[in-house]
């Protein structure tokens, strides 16, 4: 008997450590159909009580939701119910970063959903894995659970259909130049930098913002664009030396085709590029203010006139009334004979804006109202607005037809966008670009631009790779990172402005550059982490 007693002892000792350990217990309630929702919210909506959606999506699911939303302060109140222990059944939309996943997730605040997201569960999303299954790795945390469910939007040219689907944002940077100029000087678009070079000497020789457009003397500029800017910086003319400087996950980061990630900022190519350019700043050919202006100044500049060559993310927005007088600038051919855009990382899949807590009795029946969301016609009415509200009606296509501004304010008094902010619901939302060519349709100017990338740009890229911009890092990468990444990313850009504006570095200077950011801003820290993280990225699909 004593026996018996000292191991249900041990047991129930075991037992309280590993709850120690793992945070809060689960609740199982298998009959558990009403939860409690905390939701972030537009700040012009009212609500989601009354939301015509989210009830018919409640009703499908056989369970009802009692929600309390707020648009501020949300992130201090999510803070003082985890760490009170006062858990909603889940929380949406709140923007969990990956860090926060794995936290609440190893100390069970946030269940792995991993065992729901099965065909029986979660039919929609399942049929989604299937088809992106780089979608699940973005999800899924370094222990191999799941604790968030995706959410992103994906413009992409897929909606043009074409096979491959690639993000809008992909390549940011459009080049143009003034082809009545070209036309009245008697000289063709350029497609080397030589070219480009002989041509905005022209341009500024030739005074041709006065002679064309009778603006004031002087006023010529050959090139004007930003430093270092998303889609209005100098980073496409450096295709002419084989690559492009614009990832968002750390600057000057590059995915090779065998899989393996450089730094282009400690590349010969680099090197040869800033020295090359150096050359036509001194020479007046780039803006001189091209390291000061904001992009304001640059469209004032551009819509009046003054401009051969600008940097923006279309021609109409930046030319302005002299749009029609401009054509793209193609990547140009380099003094070596390179020419090759590398590929921008975009912000991907996040996980953040749907988390289930411990306190929650039947993950699996409130998953099947969540499942809903990852249908075309749902998320559509989620994102805009429902049927008949947002969307008047099916197109002889099929597609449907959203409200304009003159219909929007003659029933609603609203815009159609503040129309959009009363209705659009915060969440787990996964916008595919197969949508676009499907559901709803695009904007004209977005799939213009779609267009451009899939039918001229993208014939100026060797290979169509890019780092994701949803990899998942572990806790000890993220500290390394957020250690080293700034003053990396601040000794490169502050460097290359020194090199473009005084001369390329010496070899001399090109080691202790090397050197330095090796040893003192943890280049090769960095390089090893986002390395190992595209690994796994690659392995979980």
């Amino acid at each position: 008997m004593k026996k018996a007693i000292s191991i249900l002892l041990a047991v129930v000792m075991m037992l309280s450590v590993l709850t120690a350990c793992g945070g809060n217990e689960t609740v199982v309630d298998e009959n558990q159909t009403e939860f409690n929702v905390i939701s972030g919210i537009s700040a012009l909506s009212g609500g989601y009580e009354d939301n015509v959606v989210l009830n018919a999506m409640q009703e499908t699911a056989g369970i009802k939701i009692n929600w309390e939303t707020m648009s501020d302060s949300l992130a201090e109140q999510v803070n003082v119910r985890i760490a009170g222990g006062e858990l909603p059944d889940a929380f949406q939309a709140v923007g969990f970063s990956n860090y926060d996943l794995a936290r609440y997730g190893a100390e069970g605040t946030f269940i792995d959903l991993t065992e729901y997201i099965t065909p029986e569960i979660m039919p929609n999303l399942c049929a989604i894995f299937e088809k992106f299954p780089e979608y699940k790795s973005a999800i899924t945390q370094e222990d191999g659970g799941i604790y968030g469910l995706p959410s992103g939007g994906r413009m992409g040219t897929a909606a043009t259909g074409a096979a491959e689907d690639f993000d809008i944002g992909t390549i940011p940077q459009f080049t143009m130049i003034n082809k009545r100029w070209l036309d009245e000087l008697g000289l063709p678009v350029p497609t080397t930098t030589q070219e480009l070079h002989d041509t905005l000497v022209a341009f500024i020789e030739n005074d041709m913002s006065a002679k064309v457009y009778g603006n004031e003397p002087g006023t010529t500029i050959g090139i004007s664009c930003g430093y270092d800017q998303w889609c209005w910086g100098q980073d496409m003319f450096y295709a002419a030396f084989g690559f492009t400087t614009w990832s968002d996950v750390c600057r000057d980061l590059n995915l090779r085709a065998d899989g393996t990630v450089e730094f282009l900022s400690v590349s010969d190519k680099y090197r040869e590029a800033v020295t090359y350019y150096h050359d036509w700043i001194a020479e007046g050919l780039f803006d001189t203010e091209m390291f000061s202006q904001d992009h304001t100044q640059l469209i004032s500049k551009c819509s009046q006139g003054y401009v051969g060559v600008g940097v923006w993310w279309e021609i109409n927005e930046l030319m302005g009334p002299y749009a029609e007088d401009y054509v793209y600038l193609p990547p140009l051919e380099g003094p070596n004979g390179d020419c090759n855009v590398t590929l921008k990382s975009g912000g991907g899949i996040g996980s953040g804006n749907l988390s289930i807590t411990s306190a929650c009795g039947n993950p699996a029946n409130l998953l099947k109202f969540y499942d809903q969301w990852y249908t075309g016609e749902t998320v559509m009415q989620l994102e805009y607005g429902p049927i008949d509200v947002f969307y008047t009606g099916k197109g002889d296509d099929g597609m449907w037809i959203s409200i304009t501004d003159e219909e929007a304010q003659e029933k609603y008094g609203k815009s159609a966008g503040e129309l959009k902010g009363v209705h659009e619901v915060y969440g787990p939302k996964l916008i595919l670009s197969e949508y676009y060519s499907n559901v709803w349709h695009m904007e004209n100017r977005a799939m213009e631009r779609l267009l451009d990338l899939e039918n001229f740009w993208f014939n100026y890229v060797d290979e169509k790779v890019v780092y994701p911009g949803d990899v998942v890092f572990t806790s000890e990468e993220l500290d390394t990172i957020d250690m080293y990444k700034a003053d990396f990313q601040t000794q490169v850009a502050e460097q290359e402005a020194l090199w473009l504006k005084n001369g390329g570095p010496t070899d001399e200077e090109w080691e202790a550059y090397k050197q330095f950011l090796a040893d003192s801003c943890g280049m090769n820290e960095l390089l090893d982490i986002y390395q190992a993280a595209y690994d796994r990225y690659v392995e979980a699909q």
